[in-house]
């Protein structure tokens, strides 16, 4: 190589090799970075292990305030404690007039959160209590980042779900602690496949377990203290991404009524061999919706079809629903749950 050539080269050489091992931290770190896995852990299950719990006369129960209840709704005035970064949706933590503690969300998964757990709530499985409010203020509020967008200087809000806190004692397993689709205490189980089908029926696309703990699992275990001894609850954790199309990442939405309506015909695409076949398409989709029976389909539209049409916009409206999506997904939820009944008739 000619002198010339060496000249013009090595300056370029040494640059590179700064930014290479300088720039943003040395690439060698970061690569060690990335390499990094949090593995799971086993749950330390404590007492009995429970999915569902029978909800009794589902007809008569109140879609409005879902499970937790009028009582147990937020009060306002609320106060700030602090912001959440957790997650991909803006959120803050604040306490209510009774000092309740509550988990407040903003973005596009505010009313398809709050709709789907009502509709799972009510055949009997374990959510976490979610309101849906319209419009608030909340006192002495510090410096926000990603909230900053929904919340104004003056501590106004519109269109927030509020998530109560857990209760005193109870222990929350999660993340690394959480549980699997395919790895739990209720493989086999209606119950395990009646949850399975509640997902897809609300088209939930981001059903993430202890397997992706890079991007977050949507599972967890709540160990609750009972007068018989502990509790392990497992319950779905985050129900935002419902009510849309479901699909890979360029053709999945939220709480878009004209979406779940187009797919709403290909919810159920048959039945063989005593299996149903589901066009639903979300993570994990292949050993998610499979190996889901007759069986499991007729037990679980015991509690399903008992729902009616008044209590589906009465959780439609609390959830912030207009009155065009009120009907449209009134009349999207009927359709699928008939196709379960024709299905097992």
């Amino acid at each position: 190589m000619s002198q010339i050539w060496r000249r013009l080269l090595f300056p370029a050489f040494i640059i590179l090799t700064i930014i290479t091992t300088n720039g943003s931290g040395s690439q060698a770190t970061q690569n060690k970075k990335d390499l990094v896995k949090v593995e799971p852990v086993k749950p330390v299950i404590l007492g009995k292990p429970i999915i569902w719990r029978d909800p009794g006369d589902v007809s008569r129960l109140d879609f409005t305030y879902g499970a937790g209840g009028r009582d147990r709704a937020p009060r306002p005035p609320f106060a700030f404690i602090e912001e959440n970064l957790s997650g991909s949706n803006p959120k803050i933590q604040v306490s209510d007039a009774d000092g309740v503690k509550w988990s407040v969300k903003f973005g596009d998964e505010v009313h398809s959160e709050t709709f789907a757990t009502r509709l799972a709530w009510a055949v009997g499985y374990f959510v976490e209590p979610a309101y849906f409010v319209a419009h608030g203020n909340i006192d002495d509020l510090g410096p926000l980042t990603r909230a900053r967008e929904f919340v104004k200087a003056d501590g106004s809000f519109t269109n927030a779900r509020f998530e109560r806190q857990k209760e005193k004692g109870v222990v929350t397993l999660e993340e690394e602690q959480s549980w699997s689709w395919i790895q739990n205490p209720f493989l086999g189980t209606k119950e395990l496949n009646g949850l399975k089908a509640i997902i897809m029926l609300v088209s939930n696309w981001d059903n993430k377990d202890v397997r992706d703990l890079k991007r977050g699992s949507n599972t967890a275990i709540f160990q609750f203290p009972m007068d018989s001894g502990t509790e392990d609850r497992f319950l779905v954790t985050d129900w935002g991404a419902s009510m849309g199309k479901w699909g890979g990442y360029l053709g999945r939405e939220k709480w878009d009524c004209k979406g779940y309506t187009e797919q709403t015909r290909d919810f159920i695409k048959g039945v063989r061999d005593d299996y149903f076949v589901f066009g639903y398409q979300g993570q994990h989709t292949k050993d998610f919706s499979n190996d889901i029976r007759i069986s499991d389909m007729r037990w679980l539209i015991q509690y399903l079809g008992q729902i009616t049409d008044e209590q589906l916009r009465a959780g439609l409206q609390a959830s912030g629903a207009t009155p065009d999506e009120v009907e449209c997904f009134t009349k999207s939820i009927r359709a699928r749950i008939n196709q379960i009944k024709d299905c097992v008739e």
